[in-house]
């Protein structure tokens, strides 16, 4: 129980603050917006660029742990495809998006945090390795899986450019680039620079928990709730499992395997419902699921951190 009160709860107080202070309207949904804005466009990106730059990449881009963690993405994504379409009887469109809900678990505003207050900041090396390529990862196989349902199988070059396109035009990915720039380079930053970076760094996360808290206000669970309930067990559960069983199976150390299920615990992200918004696929299925799914991981990240070596 004391992780519980002492790594998980502090996470999602910060997020209930979010919540409560929006829903009282103590803090305005054009406030959130912007909030989110910065998290997502400026700070996070400046995160990422920082962590990414400063990797020892040679020994955290392990192939094990990227194994384990996209083969149980991956996993969870076929399961929540099929399982929609042959469970649920959903349109093969509703099931993509439902997959991807399943796939596009909160690496950042739920995984990073909540490692860091478990495992300390020096162990999170492995899941800035796993989030590096999480958002093109993700990103190339929903858009590719639904452009190629959309044109009933018949995929070219215009599905390519569009998956390009979203992700080369997504700010995250853009910071990951520039770190691995600088640190490949070897290029040295100007001491203000950095600092003004850190300073950016440190700004990131909180902001975006009480953000997050925010933006969930506007999720309300309703109908659907099989199909809800189906994500919630795929997303905290079966991937978790997956990776654990694979990582441990991999030979990958005790560090890869908590980063690995760590991240692939947590609830989906609020890109779950982008993606369904922007394709006008299941939207009520995925708000509801990143809403459900964010407070049930209160137990549910308590119980991986108790199973974790």
């Amino acid at each position: 129980m004391q992780a519980l009160f002492e790594i998980i709860l502090p996470v999602f107080l910060v997020i209930g603050f979010g919540y409560l202070a929006v829903w009282r309207g103590w803090f305005s949904q054009a406030g959130v917006e912007g909030l989110m804005t910065f998290t997502q466009k400026f700070a996070i990106p400046c995160l990422l660029f920082t962590a990414i730059s400063r990797l020892d990449l040679g020994q955290s881009f392990d192939l094990r742990l990227l194994s384990s963690f996209y083969l149980g993405a991956l996993s969870g994504f076929g399961l929540g495809l099929f399982g929609a379409r042959l469970i649920f009887g959903r349109s093969w469109e509703d099931a993509v998006a439902i997959g991807f809900c399943c796939l596009f678990s909160n690496s950042l505003l739920l995984g990073l945090p909540i490692m860091e207050r478990a495992y300390g900041a020096e162990a999170l090396a492995a899941n800035f390795a796993i989030i590096a390529v999480h958002s093109p990862f993700c990103y190339g196989v929903g858009i590719t899986v639904m452009e190629v349902v959309k044109a009933r199988g018949v995929a070219g070059p215009k599905v390519a450019y569009k998956v390009l396109r979203a992700m080369f035009s997504n700010t995250l990915i853009m910071g990951v680039a520039a770190g691995f720039v600088v640190n490949l380079t070897g290029v040295a930053l100007p001491g203000p620079v950095q600092d003004g970076l850190d300073l950016m760094v440190r700004a990131a996360l909180p902001a975006a928990l009480f953000g997050l808290g925010g933006v969930l206000v506007q999720y309300r669970p309703e109908g659907d709730l099989r199909v809800i309930l189906y994500v919630c067990l795929i997303s905290l559960v079966v991937h978790p499992a997956i990776t654990l069983g694979l990582g441990v199976g991999l030979g990958l150390p005790d560090e890869g395997v908590r980063s690995a299920v760590v991240t692939a615990a947590m609830a989906p992200g609020v890109n779950a419902y982008v993606f369904a918004n922007i394709y006008g696929h299941a939207k009520r299925v995925a708000a509801s699921s990143v809403l459900i799914s964010t407070a049930l991981t209160v137990v549910t990240a308590w119980v991986w951190l108790q199973v974790l070596p």
